[in-house]
């Protein structure tokens, strides 16, 4: 097993003269996302309850849901074996096939819920699958067309370590929002904001949307510093700075009490605020899409407009490693905090790499979770 594994990780990560197109490289990987993304909705199919968001489940049982989970296994199987015939090394093509057998043999696109588990608690395992085709449909291309590093591969190093990630941050959104969620919520209960809240509310979306963006990103912006500033809250933060590869993936690579800090103090005022629903919707949205779009690995620049909204080389020198990029550039959408509270840095070029001094941090996700709580 570790052999196979061991190989298809070579394959995935093969050169860029075996990755051109009519080498069955595109196909076989394809194939691969494809078939563990149908295996994976199998699996929350037979599980509802344990490794499904409540708030999607509903559309599971549509027709159409069924019809494109059929439609995907087909094409899935489709590229596998277009990889089989292309490609000299084939492992990605029987990879996928294996893949698309299990979940045909659980009951592909006809699966029937079993909840033999009846909790409360689940586990975002839908969540992280939406999450990840949304972002790597949108994203992937793009760095591909647009890329700052275009001899930067989409697996580059430490590319298993950020989709990890990316995986245990999804599969705990429940218990992720719920601490981020109780600061603000309690400080709603044991306040008397009834007439500030319903003006809030009243006011036009549009407008109500810039007073979130802005009051969040103040408060983003000092807790942010805050981070870097003192040490043992620094040593967490680190695990963020320690991807030495920029693009729409390495966002994900945060310790998870630095998630529940940074959330649970940014949340207080858009949410104690009593703006309307569709307001903070509205950021949502912007927010997930922004703070992926800044990590990436993309050229644009932006022109006058980078002094207005932050761009990603303005936070690619956030995450530089050169000594002028230390504590600069803290605010997530407004640089002209920086400018405010003299910390911007957006000089006309890219930083050399990215990184923290000495690269202290280690590898792998389970020795960054405890390198906090380490001994400096």
């Amino acid at each position: 097993m570790g052999e196979l594994r061991q190989k298809l990780r070579a394959d995935l990560e093969a050169p860029e003269a075996e990755r051109a197109f009519g080498s069955g490289w595109i196909s076989g990987v394809l194939a691969l996302a494809l078939a563990l993304m149908c295996l994976g909705a199998v699996v929350f199919l037979m599980f509802p309850s344990l490794f499904s968001m409540p708030v999607l489940r509903a559309y599971y049982s549509f027709g159409w849901f069924r019809l494109f989970l059929h439609l995907a296994l087909v094409s899935a199987f489709t590229l596998a074996v277009l990889n089989l015939v292309l490609r000299r090394q084939k492992i990605m093509g029987f990879a996928a096939i294996a893949a698309i057998l299990v979940a045909t043999l659980l009951g592909g696109s006809r699966t029937q819920s079993l909840d033999l588990v009846a909790t409360d608690y689940y586990l975002g395992l839908d969540w992280f699958l939406i999450n990840i085709a949304l972002l790597g449909v949108l994203f992937i291309p793009l760095e591909r067309i647009f890329a700052k590093r275009p001899e930067q591969p989409v697996f580059r190093m430490a590319w298993r370590e950020d989709l990890f990630y990316f995986l245990v941050n999804s599969l705990l959104v429940q218990s992720l929002t719920y601490l981020s969620l109780t600061p603000a919520t309690t400080l709603v209960a044991n306040t008397d904001w009834g007439t500030l809240r319903g003006f809030m509310a009243s006011q036009p979306l549009w407008l109500q949307f810039l007073e979130i963006v802005v009051v969040t990103d103040l408060t983003q912006y000092w807790v942010h510093r805050v981070f870097h500033r003192i040490p043992a809250l620094w040593r967490f933060h680190a695990v963020h700075h320690s991807a030495q590869k920029m693009d729409w993936l390495a966002g994900s690579r945060m310790h998870v009490v630095e998630i529940v800090c940074l959330r649970g103090f940014t949340i207080i005022p858009m949410y104690a605020l009593g703006f309307h629903e569709w307001a903070l919707k509205a950021y949502i949205l912007y927010i997930y899409l922004h703070s992926t779009f800044i990590h990436a690995n993309v050229r644009f620049e932006f022109g006058w407009l980078k002094h207005i909204v932050a761009t990603p080389q303005f936070h690619h020198w956030h995450h530089g490693i050169e000594k002028e990029a230390i504590d600069v550039n803290f605010a997530a959408t407004l640089p002209w905090l920086d400018r405010l509270f003299g910390t911007h840095h957006l000089p006309d070029r890219w930083p050399s790499g990215y990184g923290v001094g000495g690269h202290p941090v280690p590898s792998g996700y389970l020795k960054q979770l405890a390198y906090p709580f380490r001994r400096p």
